[in-house]
């Protein structure tokens, strides 16, 4: 099991704070969200406004103006949620370069329950006109998604998992904006996936190699803007899609896969994800499972797409 994904974006602000401009901003989580690794090394660039993620958004678009980066981090339901009027009104449409690390996502926040776990925060997010909408899949990804979208010019939303996972990245990975990547090749349908579904995915070729399914793995951690010519060209290849989020199937990466195709190229498609409804308390795994996130349910995903595309 790898890193958490949250310690390794604590880790990596420790390492970013050379740069005169970054300036941290918490919403009395930042032992949760651990970007009080950062205050441990530069205090003066680390503020904690309090449980006032409104306040928290308006200061960092201010430092903004000022010519400082701002990385706004706190769960992602209070974040998204709470702060939604702030982000659209005086970071997105203003286009200012602030950077929003949404930390604790899906229900593998586990027994934080419903009231902690944000379930539509990509749909709302890459709703923004100018907001980029990146999440990310292993300990190495989180290190190079924030340090790419902290280069990058323009606001961000950056989705991180509370929990580690296995990790398949090395740490020379390199994150590019509006690009996916194709884990594993396969001919027989594929499966585009992002955040801790991707390693899912990969175990879920593993198991379908049993039945001489040769399945496509694709990890997508850019979520807006997408990256279409590889969701194309493995529609083309394969001729059917399963999408794997930690999110509701309305609005996330399955919506945004089936805006592509449904103008390209139209392919049998399933999903798998949050079935439009809140999450629970519980273990971890034991969520995962009860919403059927788990490896066999894309499997299980993947051969309905299979056999809805023999049967067309």
């Amino acid at each position: 099991m790898g890193i958490a994904m949250r310690e390794t974006f604590g880790r990596t602000l420790q390492l970013m704070k050379d740069d005169p401009r970054l300036v941290v901003l918490d919403a009395d989580l930042g032992s949760a969200t651990k970007s009080l690794m950062f205050k441990s090394v530069c205090p003066q660039r680390y503020i904690d406004v309090g449980i006032a993620e409104q306040d928290m958004v308006g200061t960092a678009a201010g430092l903004s103006v000022c010519g400082m980066i701002p990385i706004v981090s706190t769960f992602s339901v209070f974040l998204v949620g709470r702060a939604l009027d702030q982000i659209r009104n005086t970071i997105a449409y203003p286009n200012l370069n602030v950077k929003l690390a949404g930390t604790h996502a899906g229900v593998s926040v586990g027994y934080d329950g419903a009231s902690h776990e944000a379930v539509a925060d990509l749909a709302i997010m890459r709703a923004l006109p100018n907001m980029t909408v990146l999440c990310s899949s292993d300990a190495p990804e989180t290190a190079a998604m924030l340090k790419t979208a902290y280069n990058y010019q323009g606001p961000v939303y950056m989705r991180i998992s509370r929990i580690g996972v296995n990790d398949y990245h090395d740490e020379n990975y390199k994150f590019k904006i509006g690009q996916g990547e194709i884990i594993c090749p396969g001919t027989d349908c594929s499966v585009i996936a992002t955040g801790i579904m991707v390693p899912e995915a990969i175990t879920a070729a593993k198991l379908l190699k049993k039945s001489n399914i040769r399945l496509c793995v694709i990890n997508m951690p850019s979520i807006k803007p997408i990256d279409r010519n590889l969701i194309i060209r493995a529609a083309k290849v394969t001729g059917a899609i399963v999408t794997a989020e930690e999110h509701n199937i309305i609005g996330g990466l399955g919506s945004a896969v089936s805006e592509v195709l449904s103008t390209t190229v139209p392919v049998p498609m399933q999903f798998v994800g949050i079935k439009d409804c809140y999450g629970t308390s519980g273990d971890s795994n034991v969520l995962l499972q009860a919403y059927h996130l788990k490896a066999t349910d894309i499997a299980a995903a993947v051969k309905k797409a299979i056999t809805m595309k023999n049967n067309m």
